[in-house]
């Protein structure tokens, strides 16, 4: 056993020897340098990479449930909902992965400022029972949405749509929705309402077309009575969404009809998953290169140290030993590339994610800024390709060294 680690020993000195030693400043030098760069440029960008597909993921999901939760609660033809209280209890009560489910009610509308209108979308929600983005994406003002017995009312817009409209927190505007069930012109209705928010998300859409108020004040515009349009759903896992899309409404009966955020977004969710795959196999490709370098690397080091493997043959080492050594090299320089990757891909994150250094089109991209995830799984998984890349790249040099005759090297070198 002794002598077993005296030998590894060994080996790992003359592998660490033949990589910095001083001697070894010429063409080898730079080669192994080149690949030590190769490695970790290939694990950092796929690190980064990563941490973006994550952030984009992440993001679209939390401004998909910002408007639409996991999961919307409507009926058929856009009917109106009776009851929604009573809905709420049995959902609650039979289906214990749902955590919260808030009625709104939808109308599409229009809101006036003193210098401009435009068209919105009118969502009447409860304030005590909230899960929109009007509660938790708030960049300016408080959230109030409070019924006042007197006066104008409290609404909540998007940055975009205050922008366009030229207004600001107190402001006034009014508001136009056609009244009933028919929608018909006769049954116009306005109402004067005071700014008491600006909500951003990032996704340009919403910010300028939704706007929030209370939901007795939607009613009250709208002249629906108490009817609502839908109930918002958040669930504990969003693995069951599909099989409670289905059990909600089976169990509620006509006319209930349940829809999640995958399906209402299939596009979006779909040009996610499309782009991950690409990506990644093009990075996967880059480290491949970059750990190939390591081969050249070792070719060129075992023909410098030509003279130096013949003599250590000819005095009794094995030639697994001289296996041993050259595969410690290229491992050393993996694992050398490998933590200089991660460590320059957190760098990266972290400064993106403080100083925000590369703005998107919200128009396109639904936010507005490149979104960041560290994670760290993904650094380990990296970090284990990178190495286990590192350890095949360096197995063929080191056979071809064992197996060279040490007389001719050393007559030859």
């Amino acid at each position: 056993m002794k002598f077993r680690l005296k030998k590894l020993d060994v080996t790992d000195f003359i592998a660490v020897r033949h990589l910095t030693s001083r001697h070894n400043r010429g063409f080898v030098s730079f080669i192994t340098f080149i690949a030590i760069i190769g490695v970790t440029l290939g694990v950092a960008s796929l690190d980064i990479t990563l941490a973006i597909l994550g952030g984009f993921e992440r993001t679209i999901k939390e401004n998909v449930v910002s408007f639409t939760a996991h999961m919307q609660l409507f009926a058929f033809e856009n009917d109106l909902l009776p009851d929604p209280a009573l809905t709420i209890q049995k959902v609650i009560g039979r289906f214990p992965d749902v955590l919260e489910m808030a009625p709104y009610l939808s109308r599409e509308g229009m809101i006036r400022s003193k210098s401009d209108i435009d068209g919105v979308l009118i969502k009447g929600v409860d304030p005590a029972n909230d899960i929109s983005a009007a509660k938790r994406r708030l960049v300016e003002g408080v959230y109030d949405l409070e019924e006042r017995e007197t006066g104008a009312q409290r609404v909540i817009l998007g940055r975009r749509l205050a922008e366009k409209l030229n207004v600001r927190l107190n402001d006034r505007v009014l508001m136009y929705a056609l009244g009933g069930s028919s929608l018909s012109l006769a049954n116009t209705r306005i109402m004067q309402f005071e700014i008491s928010g600006i909500y951003e998300t990032g996704m340009a859409d919403y910010d300028g077309s939704v706007i929030y108020v209370n939901l007795r004040n939607a009613q009250r515009l709208c002249q629906v009575g108490k009817t609502v349009s839908g109930f918002d759903i958040l669930v504990s896992n969003t693995d069951s969404l599909s099989s409670l899309a289905q059990q909600i409404p089976e169990y509620l009966g006509y006319p209930y009809y349940a829809r999640t955020m995958f399906q209402q977004y299939r596009n979006l969710f779909a040009w996610v998953d499309l782009q991950r795959i690409p990506v990644l196999i093009i990075l996967a490709l880059i480290i491949i290169v970059a750990t190939v370098n390591i081969i050249g690397t070792l070719l060129m080091m075992i023909l410098g140290k030509s003279r130096e493997i013949g003599t250590l043959m000819t005095m009794g080492m094995q030639r697994k030993t001289i296996v041993r050594v050259f595969l410690k090299q290229g491992f050393l320089i993996g694992i050398v590339g490998t933590t200089l990757g991660n460590f320059l891909a957190l760098v990266v994150c972290w400064l993106e994610l403080r100083y925000r250094f590369f703005p998107l089109p919200s128009g396109i991209y639904f936010m507005t800024h490149v979104p960041i995830e560290l994670s760290i799984i993904n650094f380990i998984l990296v970090s284990a390709a990178a190495l286990g890349m590192s350890f095949l790249a360096s197995w063929l040099p080191s056979r071809l060294a064992a197996k060279m005759d040490p007389i001719k090297l050393i007559r030859f070198s």
